[in-house]
């Protein structure tokens, strides 16, 4: 059974990194990214709109660049908008710019090299259109003693006003945290876009909070922003 976002997100003790694609109580199509970080390196971090057009995870100190924590989070391609939690965002949009459907967009995928979590990389592309259809991709590593990568696709189809489909990287405490589930259904009762963002954010975990966004990807690059500094 659908459970509400603010009450999936206070029991992920560390979620790490999210999307969610949701329709609110006044019907708006919305989609979300959000980002916790266990390290000062990975709460260094802001969302930020970059001159190619995209949502960008950037560092807010003199860090170099690292593929790992940054990168193209949300990015417009055609009639979609893709986001996710890495550099994979620009390989799906590049490939539907080039002609490919969204499932052959998403697959090839792999998890992220950083032993011993092996982040899951989780991407979605949603339909402009009203009503439109949102394609939700996992790269997993397996939870036996397989290395190869599991890729999970799941197909939403317009959801209710009031339903979403929730993806974390982790689960569990964040001194270990371990792959979080393949995705959750959770019920987004909330008035309209701002609230959406306030009840994520509040439900996220204060000492590890980064930044999180909110957008109806027909509006992109439109976005309600929030970071841990503001």
């Amino acid at each position: 059974m659908p459970i509400d976002l603010a009450e999936a997100l206070a029991a992920h003790p560390y979620p790490g990194r999210g999307v969610l694609r949701c329709r609110t109580a006044d019907g708006a199509e919305l989609a979300a990214y959000f980002l916790t970080g266990r390290s000062p390196a990975s709460r260094a971090r802001a969302l930020r709109a970059t001159p190619d057009g995209a949502l960008s995870v950037v560092p807010t100190d003199v860090r170099e660049h690292d593929d790992l924590r940054h990168y193209q989070a949300v990015r417009r391609s055609g009639e979609r908008v893709v986001y996710g939690n890495g550099e994979q965002v620009a390989v799906v949009a590049d490939r539907l710019d080039a002609g490919r459907s969204p499932l052959e967009a998403l697959d090839g995928l792999d998890y992220e090299p950083d032993p011993p979590i092996f982040t899951p990389r989780l991407t979605a592309v949603a339909d402009i259109r009203p009503g439109g259809p949102t394609w939700l991709g996992a790269a997993r590593r397996s939870a036996a003693s397989r290395t190869g990568t599991d890729r999970l696709f799941l197909r939403l189809d317009g959801p209710a006003p009031g339903e979403g489909v929730l993806l974390t990287t982790y689960q569990g405490p964040a001194a270990a945290p371990a792959t979080g589930t393949p995705y959750l259904e959770v019920t987004t009762p909330y008035p309209d876009a701002p609230a959406l963002l306030d009840h994520l954010w509040s439900a996220l975990p204060s000492e590890y909070r980064v930044a999180a966004a909110v957008f109806a990807p027909s509006a992109f690059p439109e976005v309600l922003l929030r970071h841990a500094t503001d």
